[in-house]
């Protein structure tokens, strides 16, 4: 008789964020419970082959009984695998297909906070093929310097913060070696602060609050993953009571906003005046031990491996639930 379950661990992905994916899947790997659970790991390399084919990891191969996908960035945490899942009938951790397509596309998402009421940065949205700009119409727009960065990319790839016009063409350019649609978005100046949200409906939890102080110019990708000293990681922010409960309320309203599942962290700015803006929410955001979202979990009494576990028991709750729903008439 079968007394564990069967965990997929589904990492690597065609995407720029293939490395982190990696981390976080090997920490995953390392720290999940072996006594409630078989890990066994799935790997997409970076020309989008399968390390199992989708037939085997089908319910009546019982192969395994819910996928955790540990994927960063486009074709992995866009709503694509998760629509794969959902149609293959298999249990998965995190975002659906709606939240995960939405919260990628960081046009879409913030359209959907600022028609919520939530608090955003000024932006500018720009497709491929339009002319560009002038830096000079830019900055009296959004003010410089401005922050230019793909719409659908996460871990800070192909993100550029511009100071001056020299830097503006080739900011935009690398920009959109990412993808067709880019945000040249507006600088805020202040603390960038970051709250994890866990759960999903009417129970939803937030952890405590954290900040990143980084010593590059902005919290780029090597300040993330490379630099071992690029960025100084506060848990808990030293921030007002206040401070703390309006960032953990919007994180909460963004949360929901965006009809997120599972997991998700959110990530501020706390202005010099006090106010706090949302700057975005990540529904899958970096997994390895040091990472920011379990960290966070860590210092609110929730220990890495008590994560994963709750996370995927929210994952099977939402398949059950979904099972009892009509489909046809």
């Amino acid at each position: 008789m079968k007394n564990k379950l069967t965990v997929g661990i589904l990492y690597g992905g065609k995407s720029a964020e293939h490395e982190v994916s990696l981390q976080s899947a090997k920490n995953v790997t390392d720290a999940i419970d072996r006594e409630k659970y078989e890990p066994v790991l799935i790997k997409i390399d970076k020309n989008g082959n399968w390390g199992l084919p989708l037939e085997d990891l089908a319910k009546d191969q019982a192969i395994v009984d819910v996928v955790f996908p540990i994927l960063h960035g486009p074709l992995g945490e866009d709503g694509t695998v998760q629509g794969l899942l959902k149609l293959s009938d298999i249990p998965f951790v995190g975002a659906g297909v709606a939240a995960s397509a939405v919260c990628m596309d960081k046009d879409i998402m913030k359209r959907l906070l600022r028609e919520t009421g939530l608090p955003i940065v000024k932006f500018r949205l720009l497709h491929s093929g339009e002319k560009f700009p002038a830096y000079k119409e830019i900055s009296a727009e959004l003010g410089s310097p401005v922050f230019i960065k793909p719409a659908n990319m996460g871990s800070s790839v192909g993100i550029s913060k511009v100071n001056n016009e020299d830097q503006f063409l080739p900011a935009l350019n690398n920009a959109f070696e990412y993808d067709s649609k880019i945000m040249i978005e507006e600088f805020i100046p202040g603390r960038e602060l970051e709250c994890s949200v866990l759960g999903s409906g009417s129970q939803i939890e937030t952890s405590v609050v954290g900040e990143i102080k980084p010593s590059h110019e902005f919290y780029s990708y090597d300040a993330k993953y490379i630099d071992e000293e690029g960025a100084e990681l506060i848990i808990p922010a030293q921030i007002s009571t206040e401070t703390t409960k309006r960032v953990q309320e919007l994180a909460v309203a963004a949360f929901k906003t965006l009809c997120c599942d599972g997991l998700a962290r959110v990530d501020f700015f706390l202005k010099e005046d006090g106010s706090v803006i949302i700057n975005e929410v990540n529904t899958m955001p970096g997994f390895t031990r040091i990472s920011m979202y379990p960290k966070l979990w860590e210092a609110s009494g929730l220990s890495y491996t008590r994560l994963i576990d709750r996370l995927i028991e929210l994952a099977l709750e939402r398949f059950e639930k979904e099972k009892k729903l009509k489909t046809s008439v």
